[in-house]
C-alpha cells in the first residue's frame, strides 16, 4: 500500500482529520482500484497542501482568503493529479470514463481561460473563504447545519440565517459572472428572462426559454446556479467545481450524512453537541439516585424483618446498590451503522464523514468511501482502573468510572481492506499518550497517521506522534489508519486501553 502524507503540524493534522475521507471518496471515484485511490489521493492531498500554503491561506497561514474552501480545493487537486497521471503513462489506473473526459474539451475549461469556466466554480471564488466554505459544507457535504457551525466557529442559531444570505450571495456572483461571459447573441437575449424566471421559485419557465436550456450548456448552468428553490443547487456546485464524477460524488456525500447520522439518533442530541463525557456524567447522576432510593427501600425492609438490628444485611445491600450504580454499560452495537443512541460524538464533531457500502457498484458508491460509524461491539463489563480503590477493604469490588472513552469508525471497506478512525476523550491530561485494543477476526494494521502503530498478534498499540502528544484535561484526539481483512467479518474491535487504563467504548 503507498504511504499516506504526513501532516507536519497540528494544522494539517487536522486538516487532515476533516478532509481525507472526502478526498479518498472522490479519488476512488477516478481509478480502477483502492490501491490506486489511496495513492491518487495522498499524492492530490500534498498537492493541495502545497497550493494553499502558495496561495497564502487557510489554517498554515492564518485567515487571510483562500482560493477555494479547503474541500473543493483538494477535490480538485485530484483531478489535477489524475490528469498529471493519464499524460505521464499512468492512465491504465484510472477509470476509463474519466481518461475519455480528461482527454475532451470539457476537461479543458477547468484550467482554460477564466470567462470560459464553469458558472459556479467562478461564483464560488468570489466569494470570501469561509462563505464559500458554508455554502460548500452545507450543500454539497451535506453536514449537518449545527455541525457545520461548530466547524466554522459559527453561531448556531444563526447559521440558518447566514447561509441564506451566502446562497443569495452566491446567486448574485454567478448571475454577474454569467453576463461577463462571451456568449451568442440568442444566450444575451435570454438573459434578463432567466434572471427572473430563477428568482421565483413559482415562475413557469417559458416554453421557448426551455428548449434553450435544451441546447445551451452554459446557460442551463447558469440556470442551476441561479435557481436556489428545487434543490438543484449542490448538484450545480459538484458538477461545476469538481467536474467528472461530481455528481457520484454528490450522492456518496448525501449518502455519508446519512450514516454519520445513524438510524434512530435523536437530532436534538446533534443540536446539542454533549460530549461523552457529559452524557456519562448525566447518567452515573441519574443512576445515582435511583440507587440511593433502591438502598433506602432495601435497609427499611432491613429494620423491619430484623428488629434486634442487622447491620451486616445492611452492608450488603449497601454493596449491591453500588454495583447497580456503576454497572450501566449502556446497549452493545455489533455492527456498523452508528453511534448507540443519546450518545454524542466525544469531540463535539461528528465521525469523519461516511457512506454506506454498495458491493458491486462502482459508480455512484465503491469502496473506500466516507466514514461508517462502528461503535466497538461487546464492551466488556466495567472493570477496575488499575490503582483505584487500593486503600479499600474486602467491600470494596465497586469499579470505578472509567477515565477515558474510545469511538470507534469504520471509514470504509473494500474487498481487501479497510480505512478507521479511532477517536479517545480522557478526563485526565497528558503528556503522551498509548492506546491499544484487540481484533478479533484476524485484522491486520498496515498504515497509520497521527501515532506510530506496532502490532502483536491480535493485540495492536497505537503511540503518539510528537505533535499531538500533549492533551487539556476533558480533551480528545483522533488518529487514523489502514488495515487489511479476510473479507468475511471485518467487526469493531474491543479492550481498547490508554496508558494501560481501560477505556469504555
Amino acid at each position: 500500500m503507498p504511504d499516506l502524507p504526513t501532516p507536519q503540524d497540528a494544522a494539517e493534522a487536522a486538516l487532515f482529520t476533516e478532509s481525507w475521507d472526502a478526498v479518498l471518496s472522490y479519488a476512488d471515484l477516478c481509478t480502477s482500484g483502492a490501491a490506486s485511490a489511496t495513492e491518487l489521493a495522498g499524492e492530490a492531498f500534498a498537492l493541495g497542501i502545497q497550493e494553499a500554503r502558495s496561495a497564502g491561506s487557510g489554517p498554515m497561514r492564518g485567515p487571510a482568503r483562500r482560493v477555494l474552501p479547503v474541500i473543493p480545493l483538494l477535490l480538485t487537486a485530484v483531478r489535477t493529479t489524475a490528469a498529471a497521471w493519464e499524460f505521464a503513462g499512468r492512465g491504465h489506473r484510472l477509470d476509463p470514463d474519466l481518461r475519455l473526459w480528461l482527454n475532451s474539451e470539457k476537461a479543458a475549461r477547468y484550467h482554460g481561460m477564466p470567462l470560459q469556466r464553469p458558472i459556479a466554480l467562478r461564483g464560488l471564488r468570489d466569494l470570501q473563504e469561509a462563505d464559500a466554505a458554508l455554502l460548500w459544507l452545507a450543500e454539497v457535504e451535506a453536514l449537518p447545519l449545527p455541525v457545520v457551525a461548530r466547524r466554522l466557529g459559527l453561531d448556531p442559531a444563526l447559521v440558518s440565517s447566514e447561509l441564506a444570505q451566502v446562497r443569495a450571495l452566491f446567486r448574485d456572483r454567478c448571475h454577474r459572472s454569467h453576463l461577463d461571459t462571451p456568449m451568442a447573441a440568442e444566450c444575451r437575449s435570454y438573459a434578463r428572462l432567466l434572471d427572473a424566471v430563477t428568482r421565483s421559485p413559482t415562475a413557469d419557465t417559458p416554453e421557448d426559454l426551455s428548449r434553450h436550456l435544451a441546447t445551451c450548456v452554459q446557460c442551463a448552468e447558469a440556470a442551476a446556479c441561479l435557481r436556489l428553490a428545487g434543490g438543484g443547487l449542490p448538484a450545480a456546485l459538484a458538477g461545476g467545481v469538481i467536474g467528472w464524477g461530481g455528481l457520484a460524488y454528490l450522492e456518496r456525500r448525501r449518502r455519508a450524512a446519512e450514516v454519520r447520522l445513524g438510524a434512530g439518533r435523536p437530532m436534538a442530541e446533534l443540536e446539542a453537541g454533549e460530549p461523552k463525557e457529559g452524557a456519562s456524567k448525566a447518567r452515573l447522576v441519574r443512576n445515582g439516585l435511583l440507587a440511593a432510593a433502591v438502598l433506602l427501600s432495601l435497609v427499611a425492609l432491613g429494620v423491619s424483618m430484623m428488629p434486634m438490628g442487622g447491620s451486616g444485611h445492611d452492608n450488603a445491600a449497601g454493596d449491591d446498590s453500588d454495583r447497580q450504580v456503576v454497572a450501566d454499560p449502556g446497549p452493545n452495537i455489533s455492527s456498523i451503522g452508528g453511534h448507540p443512541s443519546g450518545t454524542a460524538s466525544p469531540s463535539g464533531r461528528p465521525a469523519t464523514s461516511g457512506t454506506a457500502t454498495a458491493p458491486g457498484d462502482k459508480n455512484p458508491d465503491t469502496e473506500p468511501q466516507g466514514t461508517a460509524s462502528a461503535t466497538a461491539s461487546n464492551s466488556p463489563a466495567p472493570t477496575r482502573s488499575p490503582g483505584a480503590g487500593s486503600g479499600g477493604g474486602s467491600g470494596s469490588d465497586t469499579p470505578a468510572p472509567a477515565s477515558c472513552e474510545v469511538t470507534y469508525d469504520l471509514v470504509g471497506q473494500w474487498p481487501d481492506g479497510f480505512q478507521a478512525a479511532v477517536t479517545v476523550t480522557t478526563t485526565e491530561a497528558l503528556d503522551t499518550w498509548r492506546v491499544a485494543w484487540s481484533y478479533r477476526e484476524g485484522q491486520q494494521v498496515t498504515q497509520m497517521w497521527d501515532a506510530s502503530v506496532a502490532q502483536d498478534g491480535s493485540r495492536v498499540t497505537a503511540t503518539a506522534a510528537d505533535y499531538n502528544k500533549n492533551v487539556a484535561a476533558d480533551g480528545s484526539f483522533t488518529f487514523g489508519f489502514l488495515g487489511t481483512w479476510d473479507n468475511s467479518k471485518n467487526s469493531a474491535p474491543s479492550g481498547f486501553t490508554l496508558n494501560g487504563t481501560a477505556c469504555s467504548n
